[in-house]
């Protein structure tokens, strides 16, 4: 039998279950689950989709407890409410003829705070992993360690009853049941500790209770796999003998498959870093006879046939398959018929794959994802090296580069760097290897590392055009030429280059801070929009008049008529816009002064911001879109009674001129420029804002140089909850969701659904000028971004309210009382005290309870530039200034005397695909 038909035939287990192959779909996050756990639709379709030729799929791994969720939107298997959703997962894999293997795990000291509702997590010792703001867990107590036991049979007793065909017990990835077996982070001395057999209990006690279940429960031919990670790096730490000893113990028990967590399947050790053999080689000339007759399972690195060979020929019986997947829902098919893939994602797919969109976001696939926007650009090959700083470090980059792509990016020797920062560096390199472009998302919790290097090869990008450019011939000094410019790279800007160059345009981004983004990446609460059909999928009831007189209102009657209705006319189309290039908001929340759900927010309910700059940056990667970061435009040249170009100065203090036709100013406001804040607004000194540096109202500057007018430059808006030691803005969403604003008092002071200006007021006028956004777990658990805050040590918790008075410094008595009349007022959804009438969803009765200390900030500048409907910047007479254009927080006129939340991010949509749509049609004329 040759090799080929070796993968493909049938295999024994063990237990005597046949696999129809060799091959299996390995447990990978999805992100995907509902706030609680529960499973979606789209979950059960992305497994359909994958199951059918490959002879086994593993499910991601369930949750076995509410305190062991170790990644957002994790799945759970917890209680036995999450039989159903699981059990059409199982039914929609063997409906296919496959087998559905469920992975359950607890992430023990791996689990963050912020996904636990702020509670620690839990461990075997109080010892934090070994990583920058690692909490320390909870020592588990003996009982607490038999109850854990429990749960993980009570977890194989409902994958059994949702229909799978078996279990695999996570035993790697350092999360909690590794974390028993290591001396790294078990430091007990009763029996649960101390020793190698002792450190060994705890996998053991949860592999005994899985055969106890299964006894009960199933029948013989149920599958019990382990997985396991073959060392750990830490000292003390795993070492390979140690996983061999519990490898045999397991095997002496009873295990159907033992499956190596690897990221390659010929991975040699991390430990011995200078033997260079597979540790799966090591694993085979070890293992006694007892535990040869366990099938292994390699995975890490599989793309094509030749991949599953090559692990087959080194020792391993069956061969998982991760990311190949994912891109190729049909991978097993396409390996029988002998296809070579390469492993990439066509940034247009998503649907087509069925890959869930929190799943497309996650950086397991969102690396996949390949946009060739370099394809047309023409690189001097070679390797630039350039000199950037982070926080900490000066760091030299070698950028290496082909003639139309980046082949890779290496950071030169540096002791100072520790691993910490290796980790994040290879995360965003791969992502700019992959996407084959600079404008990727930052790697969460290592920003300004990630814009450090992101910032490294596009300055090489530049010099390597540059170089490219000499060598045929060209003259770096000759003006370049584009249709349509863009100042700034927020959603407004962004929004105008899509659409600008899908309407035919040669479209440059011109950005003076180092990375993309602006001030929408702030953005938190959502998009407004009325009569959408989110709305009407999830019945309610909204009109764009409704729409418009509450915005009217909210603006104290004073914003301009005509681009108000502009604005609310256009809304459900830019709703519809955002979901066609693959950003769909589709959850629905309320903010102050508006009387509807209308506020529009990622499925997930997380912020809206990053998700929103991340799907527009992906559009205009694959648009081949030119981007200049850390570049100021100096001047709009304004020439016989038209645009003609822009007046560039680089980081490197190089003048640049581009002709173009047409430019849209999307610069923002100038919320972070104090003396111009103050100039308008006096009493505003001192305060702090909420934007981002770079709204500095240069695009006013730069408009007004050509004649343009502006309007309501007085109209600066405070916002209401604002961490005042960060200046970090605390999402109306959280207020939209239930929760309340208390005074020191302990008191109740204002409605507080009411407008930003209004309720900033009433802050400013309590005696201590602050106050306390106060929610519960209901709050929290509907509320991503309230997990954010957790994290960012905003949050005070306590199980119960006197508790969380006493934190406070708070009378107890005061607040227990405003909690009980509030939930009195929730309960009649009458609100005696202040007229609330709108986010009295549930009383504020489930611990934990949690408060955030607040008080305003400046956040939005309503004022600004004069336009038409057509996004055309107007002198003081309203006389059109041919070829400029404005869109986002630097037009004036939109919003009056105060910004409803949530109208801010409808504004840079609307009119960003306005002005790109309008400027591209006056260049192409």
């Amino acid at each position: 039998m040759n090799s080929d038909d070796k993968v493909l035939s049938p295999f024994t287990l063990p237990n005597g279950t046949v696999l129809k192959n060799r091959l299996l779909m390995a447990p990978m996050t999805t992100c995907t689950g509902f706030y609680d756990g529960t499973v979606n639709s789209e979950l059960v379709e992305y497994y359909r989709e994958r199951a059918g030729a490959i002879g086994t799929v593993i499910v991601e791994c369930c949750f076995i407890d509410d305190r062991g969720l170790a990644f957002p939107g994790a799945i759970g298997i917890d209680n036995d409410n999450k039989i159903e959703g699981l059990a059409k997962i199982a039914e929609a894999i063997k409906s296919r003829g496959s087998k559905a293997v469920l992975q359950i795990y607890h992430g023990g000291r791996m689990v963050e705070p912020k996904l636990i509702g702020g509670r620690a997590p839990v461990g075997p010792s109080a010892v934090a992993a070994p990583r920058d703001g690692a909490a320390t867990p909870e020592e588990l107590t003996a009982e607490e360690v038999d109850g854990m036991i429990t749960k993980f049979g009570e977890g194989v007793r409902r994958a059994i009853q949702a229909g799978f065909d078996g279990v695999e017990i996570h035993g790697a990835n350092t999360y909690l049941i590794q974390q028993f077996f290591s001396p790294n982070s078990n430091l007990r001395t009763d029996k649960w500790g101390g020793n190698r057999d002792n450190r060994a209990r705890f996998p053991m006690a949860v592999l005994e209770i899985t055969h106890q279940m299964v006894q009960q429960y199933a029948d013989p031919s149920f599958i019990i796999g382990y997985r396991f990670s073959p060392e750990e790096l830490e000292v003390p730490g795993i070492r390979f003998d140690d996983t061999m000893f519990l490898l045999e113990k397991l095997a002496e028990r009873g295990v159907d498959y033992l499956h190596f967590s690897v990221g390659y399947t010929l991975r040699s050790s991390i430990v011995e870093t200078t033997d260079p053999t597979p540790l799966i080689e090591k694993y085979v000339a070890m293992r006694s006879e007892k535990l040869a007759q366990i099938p292994v399972m390699g995975v890490g690195g599989v793309v094509n046939r030749d991949d599953v060979d090559l692990a087959m020929e080194h020792g391993y019986d069956l061969v998982a398959i991760g990311k190949a997947c994912i891109a190729y829902p049909d991978w097993a098919d396409r390996i029988a018929k002998g296809e070579k893939l390469d492993l990439f994602i066509d940034s247009t797919k998503r649907e087509a794959l069925t890959i869930p969109e929190p799943l497309w976001r996650f950086s397991l696939v969102d690396a996949m994802i390949r946009d060739m926007s370099m394809a047309s650009k023409k690189f001097k090959p070679g390797i630039f090296q350039e000199k950037v700083q982070d926080d900490a470090n000066e760091l030299l980059i070698n950028v290496s580069l082909e003639t139309d792509r980046i082949v890779d990016i290496a950071l030169a020797d540096n002791p100072a760097l520790d691993v910490e920062f290796s980790t994040s560096f290879d995360i965003i390199r791969e992502r700019i290897l992959d996407a084959n472009s600079p404008h990727v998302d930052a790697v969460t919790g290592a920003t300004t590392q990630s814009e450090a290097v992101k910032k490294a090869v596009s300055k090489a990008i530049a010099k390597s055009c540059k170089a490219q450019l000499l060598e045929e011939g060209g003259d770096v000094n000759q003006p370049q030429h584009y249709d349509v410019v863009v100042v700034g790279s927020g959603g407004a800007g962004l929004a105008a280059a899509i659409q600008a160059c899908d309407e035919g345009a040669r479209v440059l981004i011109v950005e003076k801070m180092s990375s993309i983004g602006g001030n929408t990446i702030k953005a938190s609460v959502g998009m407004n929009a009325a009569e959408t059909r989110y709305q009407k999928l999830k019945g309610i009831e909204d009109s764009k008049e409704l729409f418009y007189q509450e915005t009217l209102k909210g603006g104290h009657f004073k914003n301009n008529p005509v681009l108000l209705r502009e604005f609310v006319e256009q809304a459900p189309q830019a709703i519809e816009w955002l979901a066609e290039h693959g950003i769909e908001l589709s959850d629905i929340t309320i903010t102050g002064g508006m009387s509807i759900d209308r506020t529009h927010r990622p499925a997930d309910a997380s912020a809206v911001g990053g998700f929103l700059i991340s799907g527009l940056v992906k559009n205009v990667n694959k648009r081949n879109i030119d981007v200049m970061l850390d570049t100021s435009v100096t001047q709009i040249r304004y020439e016989n009674g038209a645009v003609a170009g822009v007046e560039l100065l680089n980081d490197e203090n190089e003048s640049l001129v581009i002709n173009a036709k047409s430019v849209v100013v999307a610069t923002g406001g100038f919320s972070a420029n104090r003396d111009m804040v103050v100039k308008y607004r006096p009493e505003l000194d001192g305060f702090v804002t909420t934007n981002h540096k770079g709204a500095t109202g240069s695009g006013i500057a730069i408009l007004e140089a050509i004649g343009a007018a502006t309007v309501d430059m007085g109209e600066i808006q405070i916002h209401p909850t604002v961490e005042q030691t960060t200046s970090y803005l605390i999402s109306e969403s959280i207020r939209g969701g239930g929760a309340i604003l208390v005074s020191q008092a302990g008191n109740r002071f204002f409605n507080e659904m009411e407008t930003r200006d209004k309720v900033s007021a009433q802050i400013i006028a309590l005696p201590e000028k602050y106050a306390y956004v106060v929610f519960d777990e209901q709050v929290r658990l509907k509320n991503k971004a309230a997990d954010e805050y957790i994290a960012r040590g905003f949050v005070e918790s306590a199980e119960s309210p006197r508790k969380l008075a006493d934190k406070l410094g708070m009378d107890y008595h005061a607040f227990l009382a405003t909690l009980e009349r509030y939930n009195v007022f929730v309960d009649k959804q009458y609100d005696e005290d202040f007229g609330r009438k709108t986010a009295m969803r549930h009383p504020l009765n489930q611990g934990p309870f949690y408060a955030i200390r607040i008080a305003p900030g400046v956040h939005h500048t309503m004022g600004g530039v004069t336009i038409d409907t057509d996004t055309q910047v107007l002198d003081a007479s309203k006389a059109v200034l041919k070829g400029a254009f404005a869109a986002g927080e630097v037009v004036g006129g939109i919003h009056g005397g105060n910004r409803i939340g949530g109208n801010a991010v409808a504004d840079i949509i609307i009119f960003g695909i306005l002005a790109g749509r309008n400027a591209a049609h006056n260049a192409l004329r």
